[in-house]
């Protein structure tokens, strides 16, 4: 491919397909200038952890084989000059520039590098077929490949490829369809350009689904630049990498506003448990602290779950929690740093004085050293940060939405921080609300969205 700057031709192998936690084990690469061989390099790299069975049978690079061998920080310098200004090319380039950029960086280099992927190239160069793997590429082209899955090996298949495609298209071919490939922004190579390019640059929520499931939903006030995101960083996140060598194709909704989106991931990640989103993901009964009124009571605190909770009066109550364990954990946290008593918050049982108080960590309530009016403050104080804030409004309230690009108007409806639906008509009150329950991360939301100035509040009584 003389018409293409500098390249080199590379394969790994590896402990396994996790960048950040597997380790090389072997490079092998070709470079070429001005289309023409200049050299290649081989070697086996110590990956410094253990190499599993069926990586082994897989390979054929065993334990025994690397023990010796140069590890990959003895090996960067010679490796920097074999890339030196050169572009990387590899049969799904992003597994192997994802492992390079996690064994640079793991000594504080940098690693960046032009792209080309030669699955990419075959599915442009041979459009009607349906397979591009290596080995449909050595079916294809009857090539010879004695050690499959060795790096120096899979690399030459590489090099018989392009040089087989350009005997059958033409040298010409090949190298414009490279060129323009390298033009393009990096996307997997499952995934067609010009369907990327069709997702407009607007609010909306983006689903990555694999050949069957849904892999991952997001949401952004530029969709395509977003989705493009995924594909573009330092594929130093072992999620990112397992999502671009998975996904198959890309759904996506306009919403009329970000607020709308986030209603919608929040709502499809729930109901659709992607399987790569955590953060958002359905949780069990939330609960909360509710502080007595009564400073001597005993306990001060209770755990109210979201079934007992009278969301028209919020008062005394912090939280919440995804789980009655999270709960504990930072209620005895802030009574150890505030000096709060073990016993009345339930903390502890028995009689006498706290365990904490023998520790000179508490105050002295349970020894008669501290009010029990002033030891409740001092709670109320120390659970100001988990305060649940009383609905500011005297019943439900609409928000309108409106997305001029493609002329779209919604009302998110909202009562006691629920979300009770989204219409396109403040009318259309009964378009099939549901009785909802409440979900902190729509509380965030809101609490965010209400600061805001410029946003229109539509009283619904």
């Amino acid at each position: 491919m003389s018409m293409l700057p500098c390249y080199v031709l590379l394969d790994l192998e590896t402990t396994g397909t996790t960048p950040t936690s597997d380790r090389i084990t072997e490079i092998g690469l070709i470079r070429y200038e001005n289309g023409i061989e200049v050299g290649r390099w081989n070697t086996l790299i110590n990956p410094e952890v253990s190499i599993s069975p069926f990586i082994q049978r897989l390979t054929g690079i065993t334990q025994e084989m690397v023990e010796n061998a140069p590890t990959f920080p003895a090996v960067r310098d010679t490796l920097l000059d074999w890339l030196d200004n050169a572009v990387l090319c590899a049969h799904n380039v992003r597994f192997d520039y994802g492992f390079l950029k996690n064994e640079f960086k793991r000594i504080g280099i940098t690693f960046q590098k032009k792209l080309l992927c030669t699955v990419k190239l075959s599915r442009k160069l041979y459009p009607q077929h349906e397979k591009h793997s290596l080995d449909a590429i050595i079916e294809r082209f009857h090539l010879v490949c004695e050690h499959r899955h060795r790096a120096m090996d899979d690399t030459e298949v590489m090099a018989a490829f392009i040089s087989a495609a350009m005997n059958e298209l033409g040298e010409h071919a090949v190298q414009e369809t490279a060129l323009a490939l390298l033009k393009q922004q990096a996307i997997p190579a499952s995934l067609d350009h010009l369907e990327i390019n069709a997702i407009p640059e607007t609010c909306g929520v983006y689903l990555f689904y694999g050949d069957s499931a849904l892999l991952y939903v997001g949401k952004s006030v530029t969709l395509r630049s977003r989705v493009l995101g995924h594909f573009q960083g330092d594929h130093s996140s072992a999620r990112e990498m397992r999502i671009a060598q998975e996904i198959r194709r890309i759904e996506y909704r306009v919403t009329s506003g970000e607020l709308g989106a986030l209603l919608l991931e929040s709502r499809l990640i729930k109901e659709c448990q992607p399987i790569h989103n955590r953060q958002l993901r359905r949780e069990r009964q939330l609960c909360a602290w509710l502080v007595a009124d009564d400073p001597a009571a005993r306990p001060l605190v209770n755990l109210i779950y979201e079934s007992d909770m009278d969301w028209t009066t919020l008062e005394n109550v912090y939280g919440t929690f995804k789980t009655k364990r999270q709960a504990l954990e930072i209620l005895r946290k802030l009574a150890n740093e505030h000096g709060l008593c073990d016993k009345a918050l339930g903390l502890e049982k028995g009689t006498g004085v706290c365990f904490s108080h023998q520790l000179e960590r508490c105050k002295g309530l349970c020894a008669g050293k501290e009010l029990a009016e002033l030891h409740r403050l001092r709670l109320l104080t120390a659970l100001s940060s988990y305060r649940l804030l009383a609905w500011p409004f005297g019943g439900c309230i609409g928000i309108r939405e409106h997305n001029p690009d493609h002329d779209m108007t919604e009302v998110h409806v909202f009562d006691q921080w629920c979300h009770m639906g989204t219409v396109k008509d403040p009318q259309a009150l009964d378009e099939a609300f549901c009785h909802p329950r409440f979900d902190r991360d729509t509380y965030r939301y809101l609490l965010k969205f209400l600061k805001k100035r410029n946003i229109e509040i539509i009283k619904l009584h």
